[in-house]
């Protein structure tokens, strides 16, 4: 274990430098920078800007030097300073904006994945065990619902359903009055009333996915030989399953922790503007559209070490429920 978490660690180092050189690369893609989206924008309005105050800002933020200086100043300043840069479009520090934002981003994130692991662990073992029963149509016609429809619609029948048949707006994690709040105990517990919508509409598709690779993989192992041999022997059923072959086909839950936050994000950006959350995803949208890109490659840097660190501990978590992989690093 100690030869593989090491050899894990190591992988992180190139991986995360090559992300990072690639972010900030596809941000300046676009020709101009975040100043020529600014002048179009002025423009488009009747305003004018002054020449020499796009010098200073240019000056100020170093827009005219070259790619590789201003990705080796912003990742000196990230390394030895903890300073992500200044957001241009918010004229406040990315630290500020990430320590708003990212918090929100993870809890929804956590708990769409316990939400998913809840709901999909049951669901796959009886739809395996019982297969071809009315229960598993039932479910497996759930399932491929869930695939099916976008999350951006659930997000839209929610804030519907909500509003014509309940009088309750769904948008947005806090009520009016604890949306500036402190925090506090009225506040957490409001957060708890709104934060269930989210949950189901980002868990619908992953908890759906989820459920059809734990049935198939359960189904597989119910078949091979030493399920067969333990039944003759006399194991108890239950006993057997959840020994067994249940613990093998648990491989899918663990390996999720890496990519939930990919796949959340990606999916967080729509829903989060349909449902009008504060998270990262409707930052990164507006960071990526104006040319911030101090903001946009910070958002996407710490979205991906996070990646990085959840990749690493589902593959220490499947080393230790599946001696398989233990044994290929011995």
């Amino acid at each position: 274990m100690t030869r593989f978490v090491i050899r894990r660690i190591l992988y992180m180092i190139p991986t995360l430098f090559v992300v990072s050189v690639a972010a900030f690369a596809i941000i300046q893609l676009p020709p101009g920078d975040y100043l020529t989206t600014l002048k179009s924008q002025l423009e488009a309005q009747g305003q004018t800007i002054d020449q020499a105050q796009l010098a200073a800002l240019e000056d100020r933020y170093g827009l005219g030097d070259p790619f590789y200086v201003q990705y080796l100043s912003w990742m000196g300043a990230i390394l030895l300073h903890g300073d992500f840069g200044q957001s241009f479009e918010w004229n406040r520090p990315v630290s500020e904006l990430l320590a708003d934002r990212l918090p929100l981003t993870m809890t929804i994130a956590v708990a769409t994945l316990l939400f998913t692991w809840l709901v999909a662990f049951p669901i796959g073992v009886y739809t395996a065990v019982r297969k071809y029963s009315l229960g598993d149509y039932t479910m497996t016609f759930v399932g491929f619902l869930g695939l099916a429809v976008p999350n951006f619609m659930l997000a839209l029948i929610f804030s519907y359903v909500g509003l014509e048949y309940f009088g309750q707006s769904v948008g947005g994690l806090f009520s009016p009055e604890y949306v500036d709040a402190r925090w506090n105990i009225g506040k957490i517990l409001d957060l708890l009333q709104h934060l269930w919508v989210p949950i189901l509409v980002l868990g619908a598709a992953g908890t759906a996915g989820i459920i059809r690779i734990l049935r198939a993989n359960l189904l597989d192992e119910l078949r091979k030989p030493y399920v067969v041999t333990a039944r003759a022997k006399g194991l108890r059923e239950r006993t057997l399953l959840f020994r067994y072959p249940t613990r093998i086909a648990l491989n899918p839950f663990v390996s999720t922790v890496g990519w939930v936050l990919p796949s959340l994000v990606g999916g967080e950006i729509i829903v989060s503007q349909v449902l009008g959350l504060d998270t990262t995803g409707p930052l990164l949208l507006r960071a990526l559209q104006s040319q911030d890109m101090y903001l946009a490659g910070s958002l996407i840097l710490v979205l991906s070490v996070l990646t990085v660190i959840g990749t690493l501990l589902s593959d220490i978590l499947l080393a230790l429920i599946d001696p398989r992989i233990r044994y290929r690093y011995q």
